[in-house]
Parts: C-alpha cells; structure tokens; sequence
C-alpha cells in the first residue's frame, strides 16, 4: 500500500469544520463565504445545465472559456496567453496543482517550497517522487529573502512551488520579491509552479503580480488560477492552468488521466463571470476589505495582536505577546470547545520548524456571524 498518502492524517481544515459541527460552533476556520455567490453567474450556469450541452467537453475546457481566461489575463496581468494551446480547464486548483506536479516533476527533483504553505503540495510532490526543500517564512511580513533562497536552492533544484498572495500568511507579494525568486529559478533552470488562486483578492490598492510576468518567466512557470475563489463559489472546483505549450501538453495528459473533464454548465457560467465589468471585481474586493476591517477592528477591541492581511479571505492573530502558554493547535482546540469558535492553527501550514503562535481566521462571513463571534471571543479575552 502507497504510504505518502495512507499515512496522512485528516486535513486541518476537515478537523476543524468537524469540531465546529460537533460543538455547534461558528466556523470560522476553512475558507469559505456563507452567501451563494453571485447570482447572474449562477444563472448562467443553470441555464446552460437545462439548455446546454450536458455530455463530456473538450479535455482542455470548452472553447468560450479558455478564449475568457486569455482575454481576462491579457486584461488584468498583461500576459497574453493562446487560448488554444496555452491554456487549460481541470476541476479545481488543487486538481491543477496535482496534475502539474505529478506530471512534470520526476523522481528525486529537488522543489523548493515555502512555509506556511497549503497542506496538499508536500503529499503531492513525495506521491512524485520529488524531494521537497523548505524555505521557512516568518511573521509578521512573511517575506522572501536572498538569504534563505541561497540555502536551499542547488544543481539539483528542478521545481519551485509558490502561493501568492500567501493563503496562510495573507501577503501579497511586492515585485522586488518576484524578482528575487525569478533570478534564482533562472540561475537554476528551476520551473515554477504557481498556486495564484487569490489573485483577485487583494486588498488596499495592491495589485496582484503574477510570477510568469516576470522577465524571463514566461516559458518557465504553470500559473493557476481558481473560478472558486475568484468568484466566491469554492464548490464549483473550476480551476485555470496557463503555462508555455512545452509545459502545458505535460499537465494536460495528466489531467486526462485524473479528471479528463470539467461540468460544461459550470464551465459556461465561469466564463459569463470572467467578462463580467472591472466594477465587479473591484467591488468584491471593497466588500471583503469592509469584513476585513470588521473583524480585524473587533479582534483588537478585545485584545487579540492581529496582523495585517494584505489578501485572501483570511486575518491572522499572533498569540505570542499574549503569553497564553499554550501553542496555536491547543488555543484553537480550546476555544472551539469552550468558546464556539472555530479558527485554523497556522502551524498546521508548516512540515518542518513550524511557527506555532500564530491563529487564523476567516473573515468571509456575514456580519451577523463576524460580531456573534467576536462576542464569543470577547470571552477568551477576559479569562486570559
């Protein structure tokens, strides 16, 4: 039996979703809005589902949605991508990230990743026979230096895997940090792997930079993007894979083998939505930097350090000036117990050397659930 995965405990986030159901609490812990998501975007899904077509699509995604993404990119990023041999369609970013790792990355290929990073990329990378090589990053900036690139990377270093902006960490990269990692995947010949599925999530006038914009990334980076977290429907699993022909054939022939296709009707509406004004996403952005400030005004009211989330759906609280005595895995378990309030331990986003001080929490919510929770924590102040 495969021991990469058999030996893998329950996500975090499924144990903590889990714990919020079992102690009725609010959960405020894995990354999800608790509205439907836009309503003409729905629609156009469902109307597609009851008049379109409902049999297999192009492997690749159906024509009108690569031609959106391309058209979206050259938009937002300034990247021009052929829809037609550029880019791909796969049910989900995580499908992405497994059909490009499992595809591209061959036995005993060093890939350099950065910590906190999403709890699916080291399974995936060993399942590949790669050897994972950490570079651990530290809050409350979370920022890449030249010091701890020059550590791990080496002759042997074929891949990097890269989040930006940073689920766990809520940064958003500055161009002098892609610049500094684009330098080092060119000395080494190193391919990039891009998880940017909260490239529209950002917050407070920044601009998300993709990494294959970067001078001399272009033929060396699989950039992946997600229809979910893009339009606040995580249950759809649309994810966007775009990368150089060479690059993208590989991933492609994998995704044939794992999922082969994608729902065409939710195909049709993610397509519908990525055309949809600048306004739109302008305006999503407004309103999650609005709850944002909710949570993040009500947390330092009662007490909590919280540090500043640049992007995501996601705020972080580091517990260390509190001395609590107690890591970020044994607060969240208290306070789902005794409080109702589920968050996620950020320690749970490290292999190796985890910083274990630092609590997330997501402020997608409405506000109704934001100040019902604030209320409940208020709790675990006043007993700290």
């Amino acid at each position: 039996m495969g021991q990469v995965f058999a030996n893998l405990p329950v996500t975090v986030f499924e144990a903590m979703s889990q714990a919020a159901r079992d102690n009725d609490a609010i959960n405020l812990g894995q990354g999800f809005p608790d509205d439907p998501g836009p309503e003409d975007i729905r629609r156009a899904a469902a109307d597609a589902l009851m008049y379109g077509n409902n049999q297999y699509p192009s492997m690749m995604g159906i024509p009108e949605l690569r031609k959106a993404i391309a058209t979206h990119y050259a938009r937002w990023h300034g990247v021009e991508f052929d829809p037609m041999a550029e880019v791909l369609v796969v049910s989900g970013a995580t499908e992405a990230l497994a059909s490009s790792i499992i595809g591209l990355i061959e036995p005993g290929d060093e890939v350099v990743l950065f910590q906190p990073m999403y709890d699916a990329y080291v399974p995936l990378i060993r399942q590949a026979g790669g050897i994972p090589r950490f570079v651990r990053l530290e809050p409350p900036h979370w920022r890449l230096s030249d010091e701890a690139l020059a550590r791990v990377f080496n002759k042997k270093t074929r891949f990097v895997v890269f989040n930006n902006p940073l689920n766990p960490a809520a940064v958003v990269y500055p161009r002098e940090d892609l610049e500094l990692l684009a330098r080092y995947c060119q000395e080494f010949d190193a391919v990039a792997i891009c998880d940017e599925v909260w490239e529209h999530v950002v917050f407070d006038g920044r601009e998300h930079i993709p990494l294959i914009a970067i001078p001399g990334m272009r033929e060396r980076t699989v950039k992946i993007g997600s229809a979910g977290k893009i339009f606040s429907l995580t249950g759809w699993k649309i994810g966007f894979v775009c990368a150089a022909p060479e690059l993208l054939r590989v991933v492609a022939k994998t995704h044939q083998f794992l999922t082969f296709t994608t729902p065409p009707n939710l195909q049709v509406g993610v397509a519908y939505g990525l055309g949809k004004p600048d306004d739109y996403f302008f305006g999503m952005r407004k309103e999650l930097a609005r709850s944002r400030d909710r949570l993040t005004a009500g947390l330092r009211r009662i007490g909590f350090p919280v540090l500043d989330s640049q992007g995501t759906y996601f705020l972080n609280v580091d517990l260390a000036p509190l001395k609590l005595n107690e890591s970020d895995e044994a607060f969240c378990k208290r306070i789902v117990a005794e409080h109702k309030v589920a968050a996620i331990p950020v320690s749970a986003f490290y292999e190796e050397d985890a910083v274990t001080s630092v609590v997330r929490f997501c402020f997608a919510k409405k506000d109704a659930t934001l100040d019902a929770a604030l209320e409940r924590l208020a709790a675990v102040m006043a007993h700290a």
